[in-house]
């Protein structure tokens, strides 16, 4: 095996190593900054829908003209939120916002199965604020970021405690069979915001591949640049020297002087194979004369 080749498999296997540790770092760097990124337009969407909630109970509610025996679903703070979030899925239809009840009072608002598992982990951990996981939809993979919902007003309670206590035109909007039995402190529900995840994991296997074919072509550049190097100051001497060296232990004198111009160990390498050569000539001389 000759030295070039040597040199050639070491530094593929140098290479292999590298591209595999890099690809399997990179992978793992930009699919998980897809996901931060996900998330946080996740939080955005959710806090977006906090201060649509806000705006409602702060602007909105007090303004709105009631008429008796008329229950206006506008003045709900999750209804105003809800609908404003529709709206938004005109444009993006993957994007939802859902506040996500067990027992809402609107039934458009109730959970579905992966929602209902949702809410009871927060009413089986109190302490939890804050849940995010991943989900497969028809259109992909989306991500899901989770609060809860509780109550904590006790004005709340005026309309979901009884349908006796309720306001008789939100028990004639909506019936006796939805959104009551509520108690303080009980978390009943989540808010809950579903954002896709498929344009940005494209965006990081874009940018994966385009990394590792660019990393490929500098490995291949510097391949062909460490050959030509290792060519012109090692291989090409060597072998010279090594051809010298077969036509002298032959007797075969009759060749020039290997150069001996720079002052790396290839130069003194060759100074001393020429002292070498030269010693040898005298020695076979003084033999001769003899």
């Amino acid at each position: 095996m000759g030295l070039r080749l040597k040199f050639n498999l070491v530094l593929a296997l140098v290479f292999l190593l590298g591209l595999g540790v890099s690809g399997y770092v990179s992978y793992d760097l930009l699919h998980k900054n897809a996901r931060d990124e996900v998330l946080r337009n996740a939080g955005v969407m959710l806090e977006a829908a906090l201060s649509m909630r806000a705006y409602t109970v702060g602007h909105v509610r007090a303004k709105l003209r009631v008429v008796e025996d008329e229950f206006l679903p506008e003045s709900v703070p999750a209804f105003a939120a809800t609908e404003i979030m529709s709206q938004l899925r005109k444009k993006y239809p993957d994007y939802v916002y859902k506040e996500a009840a067990l027992n809402p009072t609107n039934p458009r608002n109730r959970t579905v199965e992966w929602e209902s598992d949702i809410v009871n982990e927060f009413r089986n951990n109190e302490g939890r604020k804050e849940l995010s996981g991943t989900r497969m939809t028809p259109s992909g993979m989306s991500m899901y970021l989770a609060r809860p919902f509780q109550i904590k007003d006790p004005a709340c309670l005026a309309c979901h405690t009884t349908p006796e206590m309720a306001p008789p035109a939100l028990v004639k909007l909506y019936g006796t069979g939805n959104g009551f039995g509520w108690k303080l402190n009980e978390v009943i529900g989540a808010q809950i915001v579903s954002v896709p995840m498929s344009l940005p994991i494209e965006n990081a296997n874009r940018a994966f591949y385009t990394f590792m074919t660019s990393l490929a072509l500098v490995f291949v550049v510097l391949f062909i640049i460490l050959n030509l190097m290792l060519s012109l100051l090692i291989v090409r001497p060597i072998t010279s020297m090594s051809a010298a060296a077969d036509k002298i232990s032959v007797g075969d004198m009759d060749i020039p002087e290997l150069s001996e111009a720079g002052k790396d160990e290839v130069a003194l390498l060759a100074k001393s194979f020429n002292r070498m050569r030269r010693s040898l000539e005298k020695a076979i001389r003084l033999i001769d004369e003899k």
